[in-house]
Parts: structure tokens; C-alpha cells; sequence
């Protein structure tokens, strides 16, 4: 099992760090109380959960029990990571007032008289005892997307959490909405035309070898290949958790059904891979009716 703890300062970049966890295959838990980490933990681990993210914070209740909690999970064999956020109070008041939200402690319960400047300083003196047990990341500089490659690479987070979604579809039906990446293949010889090809589709024999046999159609494949490969790695940086790729052809059943398959094929070592045929899956919800 792998267990991260999240806490630091609010407005320091918790809810960053537990959207990338999340979109890292992590089951969150947001601001837990710090005397129920045991039992959550215990309770998640044996419904199947092997990673799991809890954020304890300021809020907590007990929060002065964490370390003790932290103990006792390692002495039970759980190994954690503690990830301790924080920021300078200039950094933090400016973001407050940027989002014009009020701070955790500052608006009810026994600190609800706070300004916000003290309820800042407040918070620090809660955190003391937690921010010596974790690593620790100032985000006083750093913009949102600087802050969640640092927590990838702090965590060791890559290939695993990117998925590449390569869907065919047939442009008389229109465009699909969940597109990053749109690609019209209809320049490209079509099969529609040829004896006996017509019913098949791009995941049969004969039609891939017909446009195997096309040198227009390994260049276009090629050049669609060539440019994922150059550009992928900056769509990663960019923080995408995935990447859908519609390939379209007049019909949605032969050229791009055959381009989605081979692409998927070329890059299923890179991240994990889908694949999608729209025009195939119209055809057949047609044919059942």
C-alpha cells in the first residue's frame, strides 16, 4: 500500500497536490481528522485501495495526535509519505485576496475574531509539530503548474497516470466533443470503394492490408507518429492527465479505425492506452435495433 499524507498552510497548494494525486490513481481523503487516520486507512486498505491520499490539516480534530497516528501505522508495516506545504505570509495574503476567500481559522469557532494575517501566524504554531515529520515545499514562487511536476517528481508519479485515448469517427456524424487532437484521414485512399472491403473495417486482415499497401497511408501514419512523439513529452509537462486523439474519415469504419488501432499499438509502451471507434459502435447499436 501507498499511503500519502498531505497538510501545510491553507492557500499553500493542498487541493493541487490531492488533484494530482487523484488524476495519479489515488483514492483522497480531504481533511480527515487526524483520530480517524488509523481506522481509515484500515478500512480502505481492505476494500482493495492499494493508493491512498489524506490531506490533515489545521482543521483537524486532535490534531496533535498525527505524529503518534504516523507512528503506530509504521510500526503496523504501512510506510507514508508526509507532504508539508507552505508559504510565505506575503505569498499568502496576496492569494487570499486574490481569491477573496476567507482563511479556515478565521471564520468560526473559538478563532473566528482573527484577522487574517493573525489566523496565518496561528495556523504556523498549529502546524509546528506536523511540519517537522514531512517534506517540505515552499510554493511562495512557484506557479501551479511548477508545483505539480515537483509533486510527480517528489513522488515518483509518471507514465502511470497518462492515458492516451485514440478514437476513430465518422465526420458525417460530426465532431466528437471530448477531442484534444482532431485528424481528417478522408485524403487518404479509401477501402469503402474497394471489391469485397466494403462491410470489413480496419480491424480486418484484408483492409489492413490494403492500406498497408498505400504509401500515401504509411507517410500520414508516420507523420502522425512522428509528431506525438515530438510533442508528447511537452503535453506531459503540461500537466494533462490525458490525451484524446480523433482520427476521422468520411464513414468512420476503414481508414481512421485502421490509424486509432496502429497509433494505439505505437505508443502502449509510452502511457496507458484506449482505444475508441465511434463509427463502429453507431453501426452496431444500428444493426441491433
Amino acid at each position: 500500500m501507498q499511503l500519502v499524507l498531505v497538510s501545510g498552510l491553507s492557500g499553500s497548494g493542498k487541493s493541487i497536490a490531492l488533484d494530482v494525486l487523484e488524476d495519479s490513481g489515488y483514492y483522497c481523503v480531504d481533511n480527515l481528522p487526524a483520530t480517524l487516520l488509523l481506522d481509515v486507512v484500515k478500512f480502505l486498505a481492505e476494500a482493495g485501495h492499494q493508493r491512498i491520499a489524506i490531506s490533515v490539516d489545521a482543521r483537524s480534530v486532535a490534531l496533535s495526535s498525527l505524529p503518534q497516528q504516523l507512528a503506530t501505522l509504521k510500526a503496523r508495516g504501512a510506510e507514508s509519505t508526509l507532504l508539508f506545504l507552505e508559504a510565505s505570509n506575503t505569498t499568502l495574503l496576496r492569494r487570499y485576496s486574490e481569491t477573496r476567500r476567507s482563511h479556515p481559522l478565521a471564520g468560526s469557532g473559538s478563532t473566528s475574531g482573527l484577522t487574517l494575517s493573525e489566523a496565518i501566524e496561528h495556523e504556523r504554531v498549529l502546524l509546528s509539530g506536523v511540519a517537522e515529520l514531512g517534506h517540505h515545499i515552499d510554493t511562495s514562487a512557484l506557479q501551479p503548474k511548477v508545483l505539480r511536476n515537483w509533486i510527480k517528481d517528489l513522488l515518483g508519479l509518471g507514465a502511470g497516470s497518462f492515458t492516451m485515448l485514440f478514437e476513430s469517427f465518422a465526420f458525417r456524424d460530426g465532431l466528437p466533443l471530448d477531442a484534444d487532437w482532431v485528424v481528417d484521414a478522408r485524403m487518404l485512399p479509401n477501402p469503402h470503394y474497394e471489391p469485397g472491403l466494403r462491410t470489413l473495417s480496419g480491424c480486418d486482415a484484408p483492409v489492413i492490408e490494403y492500406l498497408e499497401g498505400q504509401a500515401k497511408v504509411g507517410a500520414f501514419f508516420e507523420d502522425l507518429r512522428t509528431f506525438l512523439v515530438r510533442w508528447l513529452p511537452e503535453m506531459r509537462r503540461d500537466n494533462r492527465s490525458y490525451l484524446t486523439v480523433a482520427i476521422g474519415c468520411t464513414g468512420g469504419r476503414h481508414r481512421s479505425v485502421y490509424l486509432a488501432e496502429r497509433l494505439a499499438r505505437a505508443f502502449s509502451a509510452e502511457a496507458r492506452v484506449l482505444v475508441r471507434h465511434r463509427g463502429l459502435a453507431t453501426a452496431s447499436a444500428a444493426a441491433a435495433e
